[in-house]
C-alpha cells in the first residue's frame, strides 16, 4: 500500500482510490497534525464538548445538594432519642412547643405537663432553684424546699438541712450566719443545666438526670474562695401529686466533665457584674 499526496493510505489497483479513516467520535488521531481555529486559537478538537460540560455540571449540582441533606441534620419523628445507629440526632435537644409551665410558685415554675416532658423540665428547674444562693438563706430555703418536694418529703429535710447550713459552715463561704456575702463582695451560687435524660417513666413517677454545670464562690477583691466551675449529673425521683411533679428524692454525681478549654479567667468586678446582669431560664424540654 501507497501513500497518497494528501498522506492519506492509497487503495489497491490501478485507480488509487483513496481510504480514508473514520475515527470514533470525540477521539482524536494522535499522528494528525492539530487544526487550528482562525486567529491561531484552538480548533473545535480542543474544546470540550457539550456532553462533557452537562456532565461536570451534573456532578457539581449533586454535591451541593448532598451537603445540603447533611447540614439538615436528621430525619423526621415526633420522639426525641436517637438514630437508628444510636447516634443521638437533632431531636434530642430540639425544642417539643410544649408549653413548660403554668404559673409559679415561690419564683420557682411550677404547673408542669403530665408527661415525659413536663417531668424534664421540672427536674431542670428543680435543679436550678436548689443550687442558687436562695439556699444559704433560711427563709428562702423553707420555701424553695416547699415548692420543690412533696410536702411528707419537705418535712423531713427542712431540720437537717438547717443544721448543715450552719453558722460555721456559711462561714467558711465567706458569709454571715444569715447567709449574706459582705458588702464589697458577691457571692455566686448557679446551676445551669445542659441536658436531661428520663431514666424511668410511668404516669405518677418518674426518674430525670440532669447533667448540668455549676458556679459557686465569691467574686471581689481579696476573696479567698473564687467562683469556680463543677460538673456534675442530679438525679430526681418525681411523683405527681396535686396536679404537678414533685420531688420525692434526689441525689448527685460527679461528671461527667469535659476538658478545660483555655478561654482565660474573668476578673472578680466582670464575674460580679454578670451575675447581677444576666437573669436566670425557665427551663423546658
Amino acid at each position: 500500500m501507497s501513500l497518497g499526496d494528501d498522506g492519506y493510505g492509497g487503495g489497491y489497483g490501478d485507480d488509487h482510490h483513496l481510504t480514508r479513516t473514520r475515527l470514533p467520535e470525540g477521539e482524536v488521531d494522535p499522528y494528525a497534525q492539530p487544526r487550528r481555529g482562525r486567529a491561531g486559537r484552538p480548533g473545535r478538537q480542543g474544546r470540550p464538548s457539550n456532553r462533557n460540560l452537562l456532565m461536570v455540571v451534573g456532578v457539581i449540582v449533586l454535591l451541593i445538594a448532598a451537603i445540603a441533606f447533611a447540614n439538615r441534620g436528621g430525619g423526621s419523628g415526633s420522639d426525641g432519642g436517637s438514630s437508628a445507629k444510636g447516634h443521638p440526632d437533632s431531636r434530642s435537644t430540639a425544642p417539643t412547643g410544649t408549653r413548660p409551665v403554668d404559673g409559679k410558685s415561690a419564683g420557682i415554675a411550677s404547673g408542669f405537663a403530665h408527661s415525659e416532658q413536663g417531668a424534664q423540665s421540672a427536674a431542670a428547674n428543680y435543679a436550678v432553684a436548689l443550687g442558687g444562693d436562695g439556699m444559704f438563706r433560711a427563709d428562702s430555703r423553707h420555701a424553695i424546699v416547699d415548692s420543690v418536694y412533696t410536702p411528707a418529703t419537705a418535712a423531713k429535710l427542712k431540720g437537717p438541712q438547717d443544721q448543715a447550713y450552719s453558722a460555721d459552715f456559711l462561714k467558711k463561704l465567706g458569709l454571715d450566719a444569715d447567709g449574706n456575702p459582705p458588702r464589697d463582695k458577691t457571692f455566686i451560687s448557679r446551676t445551669i443545666p445542659v441536658g436531661t435524660k428520663v431514666e424511668d417513666y410511668s404516669s405518677d413517677r418518674a426518674k430525670v438526670s440532669v447533667w448540668y454545670t455549676g458556679l459557686i464562690g465569691m467574686a471581689g477583691t481579696g476573696s479567698t474562695d473564687p467562683v469556680r466551675t463543677d460538673w456534675k449529673t442530679w438525679t430526681f425521683d418525681l411523683r405527681w401529686i396535686d396536679n404537678d411533679w414533685k420531688a420525692e428524692s434526689d441525689d448527685q454525681t460527679n461528671g461527667p466533665a469535659p476538658v478545660t478549654g483555655d478561654v482565660p479567667a474573668a476578673s472578680a468586678e466582670d464575674i460580679s457584674k454578670a451575675v447581677k446582669e444576666y437573669g436566670g431560664f425557665t427551663y423546658a424540654r
